[in-house]
């Protein structure tokens, strides 16, 4: 195996060196940026595997040295070990010698931030604890339905016009304006903020100054929050009894966003491609023996929207899949390499369906919280899509088909699609505007007979507040405001008998309320 890190970073080849634009830098180590990585990063890490097994030493940005992990198994230790393994930056290496400097193009993924994305133990704990409660209260039931809304309100620009870039004029977009709307700014939803936030991640020489114009936005919204709470996701987080400050709470929201979009972007322009580009595919999921949430699933395998995740940083000196990893190394998650790991897929082309064993989200403590709203996102917006436009078709050869890279994750620049020309659907009202309706009453809920009268609870309801918001309606459930005690018992939803016509009218109501109507 190469030894690794013998280099200074920064440190470049003779001029007469092969090296020189095939991908490969000081001390013979391959860069995980530039033309080659972005192109094809899958021969990419085959190469690496090929030459250093599970575990191979990079460079990044600069030609800074880093290990990227691509063993299942080793990127499960990796993402469990906490203790080995630590998400605090402030120990890498590379940050202590200077070798990394603060403008690094890479700097708004790595500088260490008061978030729970760059902390460990009871620190981690208190501020995903926040996070995670916060996300619970989200109807998510509700969202869907603003999703389906959401996706139609997009359709509409184009439908009329037989043709579109799935990914500029509905990929794109979709997740932001969800997350505005579950975060409570449904106003700042612009192009500025979608272009904003697929900047900063990509190494650019813009991404610091994509990264302020986040940060201004979110810190407004945590200010109007602070004197003026609302029910949304914000101000779930400024109230929550970790008591995070404004920083905090800021940089969580940014954390939460770009993540959330980024992911959800990716993954619904993969989603797409296959459907399009994919004859097995498109006759299974048109054919009925797949559903949508499945091909979501398989893409999360093929494809999955970040390809690695930076980083993880050696607490101590450790051995990984054969290497020896010194203090302050700094490691990548190696999410698409270890989706392929022979070990664990010998087969690619084997259908996964059913298998969440997929990283698509990482794992251990720090796995994603927030990836049930992504799959619902693309979920309920590739089906409205596929609904609203069923005869869509590539509109250029699939080799024509171009993506931009970066150590996170591989972006399908666009999608064309030709379809025949529909009209335009009617919406109900303006979805950037009704996230948090009015509450609803408990029966129209019901889609069952009505069941025998039930004794009323013995606790009052009187003036209570709505347990779950932004949606249209609470939980069938809603538990007291205080003090916690246990929830009363449902009422009225087993009917004693159903006509012969019920479940067919049952079918019915629940397509409805799944699609949004």
């Amino acid at each position: 195996m190469t030894t690794p890190f013998h280099h200074e970073p920064g440190a470049a080849p003779p001029p007469q060196c092969p090296a020189h634009n095939l991908g490969v830098g000081p001390g013979g180590l391959r860069r995980l940026y530039g033309p080659e990585a972005e192109n094809d990063p899958a021969g990419l890490y085959d190469k690496l595997r090929a030459e250093h097994g599970t575990v191979a030493p990079v460079l990044l940005h600069g030609d800074v040295p880093a290990w990227l992990v691509l063993g299942h198994s080793e990127n499960l230790h990796l993402t469990r070990t906490p203790s080995q393994f630590s998400r605090d930056s402030r120990r890498w290496r590379a940050l202590q010698d200077g070798s990394v400097a603060p403008d690094h193009p890479l700097a708004p993924i790595f500088t260490w931030q008061p978030v729970c994305v760059f902390a460990d133990g009871a620190k981690h704990e208190r501020q995903r604890g926040a996070v995670t409660d916060s996300m619970e209260r989200i109807d998510t039931r509700g969202v869907r339905r603003h999703i389906n809304r959401f996706s139609n309100r997009l359709v509409n620009d184009f439908s009329e016009k037989g043709s579109a870039d799935l990914v500029t004029q509905f990929a794109d977009h979709l997740p932001m304006m969800v997350m505005c709307a579950i975060f409570g700014m449904p106003e700042e939803y612009d192009e500025r903020l979608v272009q904003a936030a697929r900047d900063m991640t990509r190494g650019t020489e813009t991404a610091v100054a994509s990264n302020a114009h986040i940060v201004s936005v979110l810190t407004r919204l945590v200010e109007r929050r602070r004197a003026e709470p609302a029910p949304d996701f914000a101000s779930w987080l400024v109230e929550h009894p970790a008591t995070m400050t404004d920083i905090e709470v800021v940089e969580h929201l940014r954390l939460i966003l770009i993540a959330a979009y980024e992911s959800t972007a990716n993954l619904i322009a993969n989603v797409l491609r296959m459907v399009l580009t994919d004859p097995r595919f498109r006759a299974r999921l048109s054919g009925g023996h797949m559903t949508v949430p499945e091909a979501v699933e398989q893409t999360l395998w093929d494809e999955p929207p970040f390809t690695a995740v930076f980083g993880r940083w050696a607490v101590g000196d450790t051995e990984l899949g054969g290497q020896q990893i010194k203090a302050g190394d700094a490691l990548l998650v190696g999410i698409a390499p270890a989706n392929t790991d022979p070990a664990v897929r010998p087969d690619l082309t084997a259908n996964m369906e059913g298998n969440r064993a997929h990283l698509a989200f990482s794992g251990g403590p720090h796995e994603c919280p927030g990836q049930d709203i992504g799959r619902a996102i693309a979920d309920v917006g590739v089906d409205a899509l596929l609904m609203r436009l069923p005869d869509l078709e590539l509109g250029v050869q699939e080799s024509e088909l171009r993506w931009v890279g970066n150590i996170m994750s591989r972006h399908l620049v666009e999608l064309p699609v030709k379809f025949a020309p529909s009209p335009q659907q009617k919406l109900d009202s303006d979805p950037l505007s009704v996230m948090a309706r009015a509450v609803r009453p408990t029966g129209d809920w019901e889609i069952s007979s009505p069941a025998r009268p039930v004794p009323e609870p013995a606790h009052s309801l009187a003036g209570m507040q709505p347990a779950h918001a932004p949606g249209a309606a609470p939980q069938p459930r809603p538990a007291p405001a205080a003090p916690p005690v246990e929830p009363a018992p449902e009422t009225a939803v087993i009917p004693q008998q159903r006509r012969p016509a019920a479940p067919a009218r049952l079918w019915q109501a629940v397509s409805r309320w799944w699609n949004g109507y």
